[in-house]
């Protein structure tokens, strides 16, 4: 009887020392992204993945350079629109999972691209070793020092006027303000491509179609205007756009000119950096109020509140 008290003992004891490695083995492995919400002004490792991972299908097209600028935003709303999670920029959780599940990220791959320089995509479906070059940057830079390193001075004079006027040169650079890097992204609230007076004019619009709208709704009629601009059948322009005749109710019945509110100007930058839940329709139209005949001959998209959007 003691020897079995023993061994029962023995087997309790092992088996303590058994169950946490089962257990341990049984979580997930920790990959990708840190615990942190990821949002924009945000720089890092955690936002190269995200941009890495965004690009590999297709929702951001710009560089991957670690920093959550505007272009980050803007395709991380369209991919929460899309993938039925809440639309607020932020990279939380829930979506982080969303993309380990719909995407690829080719770390070391990146990094080494990054490390090196050079120009890259991260696009999925393509051979990576076609989305590369290398970076014009660092062959300008060893191909300036390498002419640097065969100028040598030809006398003790002139090698010591270039060392004093060198000292000159960083004296008067150490004095001047400090520069950010042009890598960084600053953010901006007019966009590149529109004047203040762009977004003034589309918030009016905006404001005069659609204040009864929802946002997604008021988003959809700016997207309409920008869609517009961008048609070859129509002007190229915003101004030139909102007040064709006979395109905007809200001009001919004056409430164009009404004070429009900030959802209306937040509405237009949405739809200005990317964000259109129309699929690129140039018309729409309320049904309970058309009276033409033709709008309803346009291939229908969707709707959105009282709204159809069409082709």
């Amino acid at each position: 009887m003691r020897i079995s008290i023993k061994v029962v003992k023995i087997l309790f004891v092992c088996l303590m020392l058994i169950v946490p490695t089962i257990s341990t083995l049984s979580l997930p492995k920790a990959e990708a992204f840190s615990n942190q919400v990821i949002q924009r002004g945000a720089t890092g490792d955690d936002v190269i993945e995200l941009q890495a991972r965004l690009q590999y299908i297709g929702y951001y097209k710009g560089k991957i350079d670690g920093v959550f600028g505007w272009g980050t935003y803007w395709a991380v709303r369209n991919y929460q629109n899309d993938f039925g999670l809440e639309v607020d920029g932020l990279v939380g959780s829930t979506m982080k999972q969303k993309l380990l599940k719909s995407t690829k990220y080719y770390q070391d791959w990146v990094r080494n691209q990054i490390y090196k320089g050079n120009d890259f995509t991260h696009y999925g479906g393509m051979p990576l070793e076609h989305q590369t070059k290398s970076g014009g940057n660092q062959n300008q830079a060893q191909s300036q020092s390498e002419a640097q390193n065969q100028q040598q001075p030809q006398n003790q004079d002139q090698a010591q006027n270039q060392q004093q006027a060198q000292n000159q040169a960083n004296n008067q650079q150490a004095e001047q303000p400090k520069q950010e890097p042009k890598s960084v992204q600053q953010a901006n609230n007019t966009p590149k491509g529109f004047s203040e007076n762009d977004i003034k004019l589309m918030a009016n619009a905006v404001y005069g179609e659609s204040r009864g709208e929802s946002y997604v709704g008021q988003i959809a009629v700016a997207a309409v205007i920008l869609n517009r601009v961008e048609s070859a059948s129509f002007p190229n322009n915003v101004s030139g756009v909102i007040f064709e005749p006979r395109a905007f109710t809200a001009v001919a019945d004056g409430q164009i000119w009404l004070t429009p509110n900030e959802s209306a100007r937040k509405a237009v930058l949405d739809a200005i950096n990317g964000w259109d839940p129309t699929g690129g329709a140039i018309y729409y139209f309320n049904p309970d109020t058309a009276t033409s005949g033709w709008i309803w001959t346009r291939p229908q998209i969707k709707k959105i509140g009282k709204h159809i959007f069409c082709k």
